[in-house]
């Protein structure tokens, strides 16, 4: 049964004290049992932030400031808002966003977003692109670690051919690992 989260008494789910994050977070959307939606509370100490600048292909977020006055950067620049504040960072580059707390208070900041997987996260500072497999999985892949789309195919394509005769020749009595008959 799920709880019933409290976002004026949080259950602190992730305590991250150090630079950069600076954080405490509550999966409150999960702990009310929800399926489609995020919702993750975040307290930020003054020098704190939640993520690298960034956008989604397949979710949409939606910030919620319940206290404080963090900096949010969109394709805009950087701006302070206040407490009551609310802003949308739809999908695709348009929505990139970043929020940190230059202080001096903490900042109490609720993030609500779809829960589409899979979906690809880009960190344009970097240029990291993230497979995002569910929540909190997948893969990252730094800038240059990509390779050409068709080279990727062929390779996977080329891989399971090897596959698919070695296994015939295990079929046909051949230790798996020797080299094909013929």
């Amino acid at each position: 049964m799920p709880d019933e989260p409290n976002v004026l008494r949080p259950e602190w789910d992730a305590e991250m004290p150090d630079a950069p994050f600076r954080a405490r977070a509550a999966r409150v959307g999960a702990h009310a049992g929800s399926q489609e939606l995020g919702a993750t509370l975040y307290e930020l100490e003054p020098g704190g932030a939640i993520s690298p600048y960034h956008f989604h292909h397949a979710n949409e977020e939606l910030l919620v400031v319940l206290g404080g006055s963090p900096v949010v950067r969109t394709p805009g620049g950087p701006h302070r808002v206040e407490t009551g504040s609310v802003l949308a960072f739809p999908r695709g580059e348009g929505g990139a966003h970043a929020v940190s707390n230059p202080g001096p208070e903490p900042a109490r900041l609720l993030v609500v977003s779809t829960m589409r997987f899979p979906d690809i996260a880009e960190h344009l500072d970097t240029g990291t692109v993230l497979a995002i497999t569910g929540a909190a999985a997948g893969q990252a892949f730094p800038a240059g670690a990509d390779v050409p789309f068709t080279d990727a195919v062929l390779s996977a394509m080329q891989a399971e051919a090897e596959a698919e005769a070695e296994a015939a020749d295990v079929g046909a009595g051949a230790p798996p690992g020797a080299e094909p008959a013929g």
